[in-house]
């Protein structure tokens, strides 16, 4: 056989493989691709308290699993909307644009909260976002209560589903966080979360006119009275639990009467923080499963040989953790019912579609640090940081003083970012990338800052070939981002929402807030531990390999072998 004809047959025997591999992802494809993330879950945290958990919940997904022992985001602002779109696109932040909870959008000249949209109202009477009691204070500077995905500037593998699907896959994002639901559900899927004005799971009218039938009867049945005048009590005895013997700490948070002791009493359903209060316990994550349970059963999820979507945020993990630390008896007493609600959500799943028929991954969309109080007790140095005083520093007095600059000089700070006053710069002819070198070197002096980066030297690539500067691009948008980045030295973080303070604040590239599961299961995958590093914009990809979809248009990520080896 000559060579040109030799060339010619192995190309076809290559080409033949290739599609039957392509038909053989198509034809196991499972009906259902449901995919959790815990909001502020730490990779470690859960085998912390396995040995509490039961068999369905967490220890079906390790026991059963592909765990990604070092699975860390690629990005420096580890914030809920940039894990969430992250996993979701595959992309980072610098191409889906999601780059904080806020930001200050220079093609509108105003503070953005991520996915507001003043076109798309909420539907339902007293369904927008309840200010006076919102623990979560990014939503504060919505200037509408108006909800969509219109920010996220690439697809996700949910939107490349229905794209693939011809629409016949149904895409769904469900969550206490209005961010958890819409990032997942992407631009063709259909978001619902938590209202904390009303009590309800609630939507906007870029998904629907109005409600469907059984949406009106879950919300008709008020399932967040179920804990009015109860209390988060312990599942077992205070000796049974790590933290049992320190149920009281100095650092934690005492909101509205809540306490910072067991029981945690919800107190009478008309009372100012209530629906604040179920989000702070686990009752947050038990209504968003009751939702999900609903859903899955009247949208006939799973039920046909067209692959469904499903995304279930649990946010729980993430405001008891801000509130009260992730050392915490609340936090392992939060951690031990999320297991049974996990439990409680698989064995629906199991009877109704099969977990040989649905692919689970889980991950998180951030991790978090530990309250330097208590990292202090090992000798650690780490404490909370003000940066209100930073304008009156003598060092930036100084500067304003050199360039004939009266008023303030930093605008604004929405970590990591730092907004400079540009129409006093532009006043003064100044030069913009000139003061950001200058007002980041002097920010640099200040204690617990590790680095301040000018936005112009990031983009003109005058900065060092580091792993970190590599993380902070990763995140960098041009037209979204700040013109100074601010990294503050491990465990040192501003602790004040608004006048509220907390236990712990996420936000870094440290690896405690980077580092989070991945653990893909179901669809008769094999257990396995895979210990080399991936990324979370891998999901995504792995997820569009599966299922023989294309990537999501911005995506980064690689795909993960060992989930197809296992097909």
């Amino acid at each position: 056989m000559n060579i040109k004809k030799f060339t010619l047959v192995s190309l076809a025997i290559l080409w033949a493989s290739s599609n039957i591999l392509y038909a053989k992802n198509l034809q196991k494809s499972p009906k259902l691709i449901l995919q959790i993330t815990v909001d502020q879950l730490r990779a470690d945290l859960p085998r912390r308290y396995m040995s509490k958990m039961g068999e369905g919940g967490f220890r079906y997904l390790y026991d059963n699993g592909i765990v990604y022992e070092d699975a860390h985001h690629a990005h420096s602002n580890t914030e809920t909307i940039v894990g969430h779109t992250t996993l979701a696109t595959g992309a980072y932040p610098s191409r889906h644009g999601l780059i904080g909870n806020v930001w200050f959008d220079k093609t509108t000249d105003h503070m953005t909260y991520n996915i507001e949209d003043e076109r798309y109202h909420l539907l339902g009477k007293d369904a927008g976002v309840d200010k006076s009691t919102e623990i979560d204070s990014t939503q504060k500077m919505a200037r509408s209560d108006g909800r969509s995905p219109s920010s996220i500037l690439v697809s996700t593998f949910s939107d490349e589903l229905s794209i693939h699907t011809d629409k016949k896959a149904k895409v769904f994002g469900i969550s206490v966080k209005d961010r958890g639901a819409v990032s997942m559900a992407g631009h063709a899927g259909k978001a619902f979360w938590f209202s904390k004005a009303n009590g309800e799971f609630v939507t906007s009218n870029f998904y629907y006119d109005k409600y469907p039938k059984w949406v009106d009867a879950f919300n008709a049945t008020k399932p967040a009275l179920a804990y009015a005048n109860k209390n988060w009590e312990l599942l077992h005895k205070p000796s049974e639990y790590m933290f049992g013997n320190k149920d009281d700490q100095a650092w934690e948070s005492a909101i509205g009467g809540f306490g910072r002791v067991f029981p945690h009493a919800y107190g009478a359903a008309d009372g100012k923080y209530y629906n604040t209060f179920l989000t702070l316990s686990p009752a947050g994550d038990e209504l968003t499963l009751d939702f999900a349970k609903e859903l899955m059963k009247h949208e006939n999820i799973g039920q046909d040989e067209v692959t469904d979507y499903l995304s279930v945020s649990f946010s729980s993990t993430d405001y008891v953790g801000h509130v009260f630390g992730p050392s915490s008896l609340e936090a392992e007493d939060n951690l031990l019912r999320l297991d049974k609600t996990l439990a409680n959500l698989f064995a629906f799943v199991d009877k109704t579609i099969g977990l040989e028929n649905t692919l689970i991954v889980l991950s998180a969309d951030h991790g978090t640090p530990e309250a330097p109080p208590q990292v202090n007790e090992y000798g650690i140095e780490a404490n909370y940081i003000d940066p209100e005083t930073w304008d009156k520093a003598a060092g930036i007095e100084k500067l304003k003083k050199e360039f004939g600059i009266g008023k303030e000089l930093i605008e604004a700070f929405n970590p990591p970012y730092i907004y400079l006053n540009k129409e006093i710069i532009k006043e003064k002819g100044l030069d913009l990338g000139s003061i950001e070198e200058v007002v980041a070197n002097e920010i640099m002096k200040f204690k617990g800052v590790n680095m301040a980066v000018s936005s112009t030297a990031l983009l003109e690539g005058r900065v060092a070939n580091t792993e970190d500067m590599r993380l902070i691009l990763n995140s960098h948008n041009i037209k979204r981002s700040g013109d100074i980045f601010i990294l503050f030295e491990p465990n040192w973080f501003i602790n004040d929402f608004d006048g509220l303070t907390v236990a712990c604040t996420h936000g870094a590239l440290w690896n405690y807030d980077t580092f989070v599961p991945v653990i893909f299961a179901g669809a008769n995958l094999k257990p396995k531990r895979v210990y080399r590093k991936i990324e979370t914009v891998d999901v995504a990809r792995t997820l569009s390999a599966y299922t023989g979809v294309k990537p999501p248009s911005g995506a980064n990520g690689n795909i993960l072998k060992e989930v197809l080896e296992n097909k």
